[in-house]
């Protein structure tokens, strides 16, 4: 497993990472065994960033309960990440964080949740944040990291402009962006230039495009949880899948489809700013193959001819 430097925050943590999205029942009902055995299976396998956030899990926090519990014993080798703002936001009730103290108590449940007295990374989530409600949110987080409860914080969003006013203070440690061989916009919207100029690090979520990625679907699947069922004939997000669908054509015709995963975990560990990629896994052959994806980064040939396609 490839270490790097992880911007800022001076930790050096494994180059692949694991999103426990997917180990809350959104994406597919788990049993607690097998979450526990995908976990371990990927810690075992040298993954040591394990991310998940209070919103994730059908109830809300179920991602979090089930990974504090998985990390009892081995939480002090791990780099554990966590990211409030959207608690019970599908259910209509989303809170409103318009002072510290309630980025503070969103901050303590998932302490709660996750077994541990200290996040090593905080992540505002919320997307599109607005200027005027960037402060309460860096005041709690410098206040958490007074107390040790957070060592590190940044934000979750896809937006250069929200970005830049999250590090107003230039405190801003870490971002976690979406990026894969599917949206490449990170690559061309200054989000990664900005990263490196300014030493953020950078987690990437959704590395496989939802699992386009691992070619193990067609124009035809129908998608059963959750997440997915709006690309389904009729649903809202068809469209979308079927140019995502498009674009992974256009990938295979440039590297294949033999090791999909791992050419396209490759590419996103290969940009100069050394991202983190946070693929999930729902057993562990998938965590196992996350892994080994994190050994090597692409050569310079193959990915030239990716960013070109």
């Amino acid at each position: 497993m490839l270490k790097r430097k992880f911007g800022k925050t001076g930790m050096e943590v494994s180059a692949v990472g694991m999103g426990t999205w997917n180990i809350g029942n959104q994406w597919g009902e788990l049993d607690d065994q097998q979450v526990l055995d995908t976990i371990l299976a990927a810690y075992h396998s040298g993954i040591t960033v394990f991310d998940t956030a209070d919103a994730y899990g059908i109830p809300g926090g179920c991602s979090e309960e089930r990974l504090g519990r998985a990390l009892n014993g081995i939480r002090e080798n791990v780099v554990l990440i966590s990211k409030f703002g959207n608690w019970a936001k599908r259910f209509g009730g989303e809170m409103q964080f318009t002072c510290a103290d309630i980025v503070i108590e969103a901050c303590h449940a998932s302490l709660f949740r996750l077994q541990t007295n200290y996040l090593d990374v905080a992540l505002c989530h919320l997307n599109d944040l607005k200027p005027e409600e960037v402060d309460p949110w860096l005041d709690g987080f410098e206040e958490l990291k007074r107390r040790g409860l957070v060592r590190h914080y940044g934000i979750s969003t896809d937006h250069l402009d929200v970005l830049k006013e999250f590090n107003r203070r230039g405190t801003c440690e870490v971002v976690e962006l979406d990026y894969s061989l599917i949206n490449k916009t990170p690559e061309t919207n200054g989000m990664l230039d900005y990263c490196l100029e300014n030493n953020i690090g950078v987690l990437v979520r959704g590395p496989l495009a939802q699992g386009i990625l691992s070619g193990h679907y067609t124009r035809d699947t129908h998608f059963t949880d959750t997440i997915r069922t709006p690309f389904n004939e009729g649903g809202s997000a068809r469209e979308v899948y079927l140019q995502k669908m498009d674009r992974l054509d256009r990938v295979i015709e440039a590297a294949g489809k033999d090791n999909l995963i791992q050419t396209s975990l490759r590419y996103i560990l290969s940009h100069p700013v050394c991202p983190v990629v946070i693929p999930g896994a729902k057993s562990p052959a998938q965590a196992k193959a996350n892994a080994e994806a994190g050994s090597a980064c692409l050569d310079e040939a193959l990915y030239a001819k990716l960013k070109a396609c």
